[in-house]
């Protein structure tokens, strides 16, 4: 797949962190699969993080002792413009 292919590809993920009131929320250019992949990594590997990079570059380094849950969804692209029916 090409790089500009996968830029197209969006998906939320959005992490839930223990003792914290909010989550983390990442658009990644990763499909549904390999961010699952990395999570299921993250959880049974002896590094114990999970490292995500969203579509501008950013990392998020998270314990993943401190994984309460991630949801992995489709993006919402925010549309503009008006409709007429």
């Amino acid at each position: 797949m090409s790089v500009k292919a996968r830029t197209e590809v969006s998906v939320e993920v959005r992490v839930g962190i223990a003792d914290s009131p909010r989550e983390l929320q990442v658009s990644s250019g990763l499909t549904p699969d390999e961010v699952e992949a990395q999570v299921a990594d993250a959880l049974k590997s002896g590094s114990g993080q999970l490292t995500l990079v969203d579509q501008k570059g950013a990392r998020f380094v998270i314990p993943a002792a401190r994984i309460a849950y991630v949801e992995i969804g489709p993006s919402d692209a925010r549309r503009v413009g008006f409709t007429t029916e």
